[in-house]
């Protein structure tokens, strides 16, 4: 049982919204822990299960804040009190004991997962003062945040047993990836460019409400396909990768296309996913492949092309990095890296080699 005072710490260190009535929480929270712990105690699952307050309290914060949220003048009466101690009960048995969980090839406390959310959460965390999700100011801060923040979305996604849900959101790594690569490699033209062809997007959304302004992007639009002999059915290509003219010869190619594959994909210089990406988006397209595929094939998949995108984006963060950091936080990185990006090879190297064996394999039974 949780005394009064140890509530009010508890309470206290959750930043909970003040409006709230504290004395009603704690009476939710005491009939709430009591039912909690019969139940626990009764072996209700089949088993005894251990009552986590801290867990229990926020299911019922979030749930008393929802009401009052939707009534602020609402009564604190029994109602009230019993309404919230049985929902919150349930959520909290439910989603914390009774939870769905698919078959995992991983958990995130396999050095396969927890090196690379170490790494990570660092990178994150510096990119975070520099990253102001304003394109003219932070294009490539932001750019490289989102493909980071997209390397966690996908470990997460693979700890909860969903290897083919990841491997489709690899797809989406895989674009960002390019695209940073080209607004890094080319600079600021290149930047200027795709900042103007994200306005040519609202515009064309119907995101910017301003008609006159409106008219004259669409004007701007119009005047520059013609420069590049385009046909109006081309113009959601061009509002999309037009872009790319600020790369010298961006054409040179005979095979180029204002698309992902012939253009973007291409002139980052990484062609040779092409397939793995075909691969990835007939599962984003919910194709019999994502709904049948053994998810143990798709975790060897999707680990190794996730390790070899983060590589990549890495090697930008480090350079960009390391031109602005202190001598002391260039040390301090120069220990992390000989710590953690060392491990990161070596487990990146055991994984591929283990996947050639498993191709191996297939190759020789089929």
């Amino acid at each position: 049982m949780i005394s009064r005072e140890q509530f009010d710490k508890i309470y206290q260190n959750l930043n909970i919204n003040p409006e709230l009535d504290k004395e009603f929480v704690f009476k939710c929270f005491s009939l709430c822990l009591d039912g909690a712990e019969q139940i626990s105690n009764n072996g209700m699952f089949g088993k005894i299960l251990p009552v986590n307050p801290v867990v229990l309290l926020l299911y019922i914060v979030h749930e008393y804040n929802y009401v009052f949220q939707l009534n602020k003048n609402i009564e604190l009466n029994d109602k009230l009190l019993g309404q919230i101690v049985s929902i919150s009960m349930d959520k909290y048995f439910t989603n914390e004991h009774l939870n769905f969980k698919n078959e995992r090839a991983i958990t995130k406390f396999d050095p396969e997962i927890s090196t690379l959310e170490t790494y990570l959460n660092f990178a994150l965390s510096v990119l975070n003062k520099e990253s102001k999700k304003a394109p003219n100011k932070s294009l490539v801060y932001d750019v490289m945040h989102k493909g980071f923040s997209m390397c966690k979305a996908i470990i997460q996604l693979m700890e909860d047993g969903f290897e083919t849900e990841a491997f489709s959101t690899w797809r989406t790594l895989h674009e960002t990836e390019c695209i940073l690569i080209l607004l890094y490699k080319y600079g600021e033209s290149i930047q200027k460019n795709y900042i103007k062809h994200i306005e040519y997007t609202l515009a064309f959304r119907g995101v910017i409400q301003d008609k006159e302004k409106v008219d004259k992007i669409f004007e701007n639009i119009k005047a520059e396909m013609k420069e590049l002999n385009l046909k109006s059915k081309d113009m959601k290509k061009y509002i999309e990768y037009g872009w790319l003219t600020s790369i010298p010869s961006y054409n040179e190619d005979p095979q180029f296309k204002f698309n992902f594959r012939d253009a973007v994909e291409k002139l980052a210089g990484l062609s040779s996913y092409s397939k793995i990406y075909e691969m990835a988006s007939e599962i984003a397209h919910s194709s019999p492949m994502l709904i049948y595929a053994r998810n143990s094939r798709f975790y060897h998949l999707t680990l190794l092309n996730l390790y070899e995108s983060f590589f990549r984006i890495e090697r930008i963060f480090s350079e960009i990095y390391l031109k602005n950091a202190s001598e002391d936080e260039k040390q301090k990185f120069d220990m992390m890296k000989k710590i953690y990006y060392v491990g990161l090879i070596n487990i990146y190297n055991r994984e591929k080699k283990l996947q050639m064996e498993l191709m191996k394999t297939i190759k020789e039974n089929s």
